[in-house]
């Protein structure tokens, strides 16, 4: 089982940066790959980015490539998503996912251990 723990959202004006966190429980988590999944009010949830267990293997969404960086620290059992320049359809509850496998897609079925979510608002 892992449990997982978002921090870090906030209201945020356009061109502004977040870094969420996500603190992972349990003492395998370099044999996760864990995700950023994304969902706004009457739409389905989305992934955003996902990073291999070792960290050096990373996947984003073309809608955020170049602004978000998905980064982890095994050793704090944490991984880290830093949102630059966002703009306003970023706005969601951004969630952390753990899938049981070193590298993982943006499939939401690879993943087996959810967040509760933290939530980014991003004012115009």
């Amino acid at each position: 089982q892992v449990q997982l723990v978002e921090s870090g959202g906030g209201l945020v004006q356009a061109g502004g940066s977040l870094r969420l966190t996500c603190a992972a429980s349990g003492r395998t988590f370099s044999r996760y790959a864990m995700g950023w999944f994304r969902q706004a009010p009457g739409k389905e949830r989305e992934f955003v980015a996902t990073i291999s267990g070792t960290g050096g293997t990373t996947y984003y969404v073309d809608s955020v490539k170049g602004r978000f960086t998905i980064s982890r620290d095994n050793g704090k059992n944490t991984v880290y998503l830093q949102m630059n320049s966002l703009k306003p359809e970023d706005t969601a509850m951004y969630y952390c996912a753990a899938a049981p496998t070193y590298m993982a897609t943006g499939s939401i079925r690879d993943y087996d251990f959810w967040g509760q979510g933290t939530q980014v608002t991003v004012s115009s």
